[in-house]
């Protein structure tokens, strides 16, 4: 019972930091939209900032399960194909999960309070997104689907369009379906561009090693 009210403490403390800020959330007002009282609310949380904090531990985990992190990597693309499903696949994740959603406009709004906030937002806006694709593309080079390159910078320069397509969808949520077409378009012109048809050879059939 316990641990279900601190779910929905964190939930709705998730709402209003993503719509107030962390200056802007009251904890007298978060405790009475869950129907309790302010002395209720820090039998489970002893302060705005331990909700706080329990809440991006909550989010950073959630992330992490639902769309994968350089430490949990989605399986290796057999294909370009596959690399474009996977890849719309976790858009589709990323724009529509309305946790997620508040959780990236959480950190977009703390970013310059909080030095927590600011690193999250590095990550997960930027270089978390370097860091998975990485080590994939590496290996899709390996398997003769993507020539050979730097892999971070090829990373790098797939995932930065992408991201700011996702940021667009939280400003303006009106072109979020415009935006999902984009980054399909984007994704295959990508193939076009390092992609190597069925397959690349490996560097042992060309001499190189």
């Amino acid at each position: 019972m316990a641990k279900d009210t601190r779910e929905r403490i964190l939930l709705a403390a998730l709402e209003m930091f993503s719509r107030n800020g962390y200056a802007g959330t009251n904890i007298r007002e978060l405790a009475g939209s869950l129907g309790m009282g302010k002395s209720s609310l820090y039998r489970h949380f002893e302060s705005k900032e331990a909700v706080w904090n329990a809440l991006l531990d909550k989010m950073i985990a959630y992330y992490a399960e639902h769309f994968g992190s350089a430490e949990h990597l989605p399986p290796v693309p057999d294909s370009a194909e596959e690399l474009v499903a996977l890849t719309m696949r976790m858009v589709d994740f990323t724009v529509h999960d309305e946790k997620v959603v508040m959780t990236r406009k959480l950190l977009a709004i703390e970013q310059f309070r909080d030095e927590r906030a600011r690193a999250l937002a590095s990550k997960h806006f930027l270089t978390g997104l370097t860091d998975m694709f990485t080590p994939l593309f590496a290996a899709m080079m390996d398997k003769g689907i993507l020539r050979r390159d730097d892999p971070r910078m090829l990373a790098f320069a797939y995932t930065a369009p992408i991201s700011a397509l996702i940021h667009l969808c939280d400003r303006e949520p009106e072109k979020t379906e415009k935006a999902v077409r984009q980054v399909e378009a984007f994704s295959r012109h990508f193939i076009l561009t390092y992609g190597c048809g069925k397959r690349c050879p490996r560097p042992e059939e060309t001499g190189i090693l």
